[in-house]
């Protein structure tokens, strides 16, 4: 940094080291520390000490960098995650820890978690769980569900074990270590210090028209400004999405926008010019005009039309049904029947969107975190009107995802900018900018009937569903699609109907959020499922067993599973915990008169994968001359543990340890495209392409040595060998020609799962497998002021064959965290809670205790049996909640977030 005459140099120790740093006034330690000092293991989630991922230690004591003047540290010492870990003996028992336990996920909490623990057991060697939540309080997760990070932070057995990491093995994440060691790099991590920045100029209104001013006058009287570019930059397509057909939301808009963060311009300059501008100065004149924020407005006969050929706003809709469900309604001895809804739901991803681009000889890099890496590259290909071979998309490490990063966001701005000024150029979204600009999950407005008969069958079903989709489409229309599908739930229902709507508002666009609407209306049919089942006298988790799917049964859709439909399975293994805790509730609220305790039941099914279309994914593996066996995985890991399952079931089939293998990750140049992270399909789709990978590879090089299929292959330096029950057999690999990869044996499989398209009354095959849960939760609520604290969950999950059970427990817990944020406190607002102050996701105490239970009902299109698990977690989560706020209340709470105003409105309500 320029050294300048009111600038003076502040000296201290950074992990062992004396540094001298030239920071402006007042600026923020986590950022010198990062783009002055190199230590980008200090991350910034926020840049409000919200989040704590930018946790180090000050003399000992953990503080959030991001809120420390940089001039505060001078003759101090300061620790961060990665000197920790070099020298620290603590560090490195707890990364093992961490690792064991699978307490990092996507990994970009973890310098801050580990950091903050490292404090409390310098102090305190065998914390108590409280302690530990106290210590690590002020950091957040949104991967974990924290029960992992707790064990670590305690010294718990590990999960993990020592293994050839086979299927069935549960070993670490294969890349744990980067993540622990704080070398895992971030969108925000791989850009150059003084690299030239993106800022990308937003609208301040949800509907308005606007007129640019002098952008070249801008530039220039601003120093260090490069450039500014509009939507008169982009030379191909001014629109992006991600279902062909509904392409709609431009780059920058060009004459009005439809909602509150729409880009309109971006500014390119130097890192100190950026820095110095105030969004609010750029030349861009605004008319507002009025705005429809909910579907009823959306809806009326005056409402602005936000896009041509969709009228009444409504975006498109879901429609399926089978037998007659108005005259089994009608014949049906009991009926039920709610209205539900539920609100704008934040990603919370605890890293913003972040990227950095160059041209390289010619071609354009970007670099950026993503769950998409083919659909940026297609993407790009329209907007630049590039051919997609001068294009190459290399992705950063994932710093959580959950449907938002399908969608682009850095990806345009970075490429444009990069081909404009002719350098490299980052963008780093801030946390405002971020939870303006990101899809939501869709807010949902549901009505449902439900009917019984006296001997508890169900008996018709009708069903219908709004969702607000926000300006544009993005997921939207996969979430009307899929919603009727599922809202059925995993039962025999032979009377139904459900249709499904996605309505147009200036609200941001709601996309893919695990679960794809499937969550919002499992709420509405698990409610009412408790209230047939009060009406009928029966208890709630018998009428669910009563009623469960089984196989030879047909869905809603018509599609019969002759196996692997593991619901009953799900259900029946939550009956001791179902009885215990119910004797337990009723003790206690028999002993107590404010507090009171319920528990609460609910299921959950969902379909692995596209809804009826194709979705396949390639994955490419080699034998090099050197014996180095190299598996290509292009499916993107956001924490979910992608990377470690594919390259098990990959080992698995070639017949190697896991260990052997070199793994060269997502790249468009090198890698096949294993197609999108989403829909819980990588275990199940890549899963497969991997598993015939590694069979093929497997074929080749036993046909060539003539061996049988059962021969043990080893690998060593320049030869592989077949053990056969006759004897073992050497092949040196020198022998034979390389092809341009180097591969002396390669292996590029293809698996496409096989489905068929829904007819106009949605019957088909929409998916070849479903996933299936039953989730128990016990609940204590305050009456006198409507708090609710979740105080055990009991997770039942059919995944078909646990590939690595320790990973399967990890998504559990996280899929369990989100659900109860959505269903407890987790509440966007536009314009209101666009921070992680306002917009509140639970914390590390916020998670109770979570018993996981793997049911394995082996699928027959699944690699080795598996299912698909990542949504499937979240779906009865909230319901489970509500259940039992019900039975510790008699209050049915129909509106989620279950806030304690609301709950304590309706306990008011109850009692007049």
């Amino acid at each position: 940094m320029n050294k300048t005459a009111d600038i003076h140099a502040t000296h201290f120790v950074l992990d062992g080291q004396s540094v001298e740093t030239y920071p402006a006034p007042g600026a923020r330690l986590s950022q010198v520390l990062r783009e002055d000092l190199g230590a980008r293991d200090v991350k910034i989630g926020c840049n409000a000490g919200d989040c704590g991922a930018c946790t180090v230690m000050v003399d000992g004591a953990p503080v959030c960098a991001c809120l420390t003047p940089t001039q505060q540290v001078a003759g101090r010492r300061v620790e961060t995650l990665a000197g920790l870990y070099r020298g620290d003996e603590t560090a490195q028992s707890l990364a093992d820890q961490f690792a064991q336990m699978g307490a990092a996920q996507c990994g970009v909490c973890t310098p801050g978690m580990m950091v903050s623990a490292v404090a409390l057991l310098r102090k305190t060697a065998a914390p108590t769980e409280q302690q530990v939540q106290d210590a690590l309080g002020g950091v957040l997760c949104r991967c974990t569900g924290y029960r992992k990070i707790i064990d670590a932070v305690m010294g718990a057995p590990a999960t993990a074990h020592d293994g050839a990491g086979l299927v069935g093995d549960a070993i670490v994440h294969l890349d744990a270590a980067p993540k622990t060691s704080g070398t895992q790099k971030f969108g925000d991590d791989v850009a150059p210090a003084g690299t030239l920045e993106v800022v990308v100029i937003r609208s301040p209104h949800a509907r308005a028209t606007f007129e640019l001013g002098d952008l070249d006058g801008f530039v220039a009287t601003h120093d260090g400004l490069v450039l500014a570019l509009t939507a008169a930059d982009v030379p191909g397509k001014n629109m992006f999405g991600v279902i062909p057909d509904f392409v709609d939301q431009p780059v920058f808009a060009e004459t009005h926008v439809r909602f509150r963060g729409e880009a309109v311009a971006a500014i390119v300059g130097t890192p100190a010019a950026i820095g110095r501008i105030d969004p609010t100065t750029f030349p861009v004149t605004w008319t507002v005009l009025p705005a429809a924020t909910n579907i009823t407005t959306a809806q009326a006969s005056d409402a602005h039309q936000l896009h041509a050929g969709r009228s009444g706003n409504v975006m498109c809709g879901g429609f399926v049904a089978c037998g007659d469900a108005e005259t089994a309604l009608a014949k049906a001895d009991v009926t039920v029947e709610g209205h539900f809804q539920s609100g704008f739901v934040e990603h919370a991803y605890i890293e913003p969107e972040a990227g950095f681009a160059q041209v390289v000889d010619g071609r354009l890099e970007v670099h950026a975190c993503t769950q998409a890496p083919v659909m940026d590259l297609d993407a790009l290909e329209d907007i630049l009107a590039m051919d997609r071979s001068q294009i190459r998309i290399v992705p950063t490490a994932v710093g959580g995802g959950f449907g938002s990063k399908l969608d682009l966001s850095v990806q345009p701005y970075l490429a444009l900018a990069a081909l404009k000024t002719g350098q490299p150029v980052r963008l780093t979204y801030n946390r405002t900018e971020s939870m303006q600009s990101s899809t939501k999950r869709h807010p949902s407005d549901i009505h449902l009937k439900i009917g019984a008969t006296a001997d508890g069958k169900l008996s018709g079903f009708n069903f219908f569903g709004a969702f607000d989709t926000g300006a544009y489409a993005s997921w939207g229309p996969t979430v009307a699609n899929r919603v009727p599908v599922h809202a059925s739930g995993p039962y025999k229902i032979t009377d139904y109907r459900a249709e499904s709507k996605g309505i147009h508002t200036n609200n941001p666009p709601a996309g893919a959020f695990r679960g794809f609407g499937v969550p919002q209306s499992a709420i509405a049919q698990e409610s009412l499922f408790d209230e047939l089942a009060a009406k009928l006298g029966l208890d709630p988790l018998e009428f669910r067993i009563l009623n469960a799917l089984e196989n030879d049964t047909p869905t809603v859709c018509g599609q019969m599973f002759t196996q692997g439909v593991g619901i009953r399975a799900c259900l029946q293994s939550l009956q001791p915990a179902w009885d215990s805790e119910r004797a337990a509730v009723a003790q206690f609220n028999a002993q107590n008169t404010t507090l009171k305790r319920g528990v609460g039941v609910a299921s959950a099914w969902y379909g692995c994968g596209n809804t009826s279309m194709s979705n396949p994914s390639t994955i490419k593996s080699g034998v090099r001359a050197d014996g180095s066996v190299v598996l290509h995985q292009g499916a993107m890991d956001i924490g979910q543990g992608s990377n470690t399952v594919i390259s098990q079931i990959f080992a698995t089939a070639l017949g190697v340890s896991v260990q052997s293998l070199i793994l060269v990750g997502p790249d468009t140049d090198v890698t096949p495209d294993a197609g999108k992270t989403s829909a819980s399909r990588q275990t199940y789709v890549s899963g497969n392409a991997a598993r015939l990978s590694g069979e093929a590879l497997r074929a080749a090089i036993l046909n060539h040595l003539n061996v049988s299929s059962d021969a043990v292959l080893t690998f060593g330096p320049g030869v592989v060998q077949a053990m056969d029950a006759t004897a073992t057999h050497s092949l040196p690999l020198a022998d034979l020609t390389a092809d341009a990869e180097g591969f002396v044996f390669r292996a590029e499989e293809t698996y496409d799962p096989p489905t068929r398209p829904l007819d106009e009354n949605g019957q088909g095959a929409p998916y070849a497998q479903f996933g299936y849960a039953a989730h128990l939760a016990v609940v204590e609520i305050d009456t006198a002021f409507g708090t609710v604290t979740p105080v055990r969950i009991v997770a039942a999950h059919d995944v078909g064959r646990a590939i690595n059970p320790m990973l399967v427990e990890g998504q559990v817990h996280g899929g369990i965290a989100q659900g109860l944020g959505m269903a407890l406190m987790e509440d966007y607002i536009p314009g209101r809670t666009e921070n992680l102050h306002d917009y509140l996701i639970p914390t590390i105490g916020d998670i109770p205790p979570i018993e996981t239970i793997i049911v394995e009902e082996p699928d027959a299109h699944g690699p080795y049996g598996a299912k698909g698990l990542g949504e499937h977690v979240l779906i009865p989560t909230a319901p489970a909640l509500l259940n039992a706020i019900h039975n510790a209340t008699g209050v049915r709470i129909t509106k989620v977030p279950a806030t304690p105003s609301r709950v304590r409105g309706a306990i008011n309500a109850k009692s007049l």
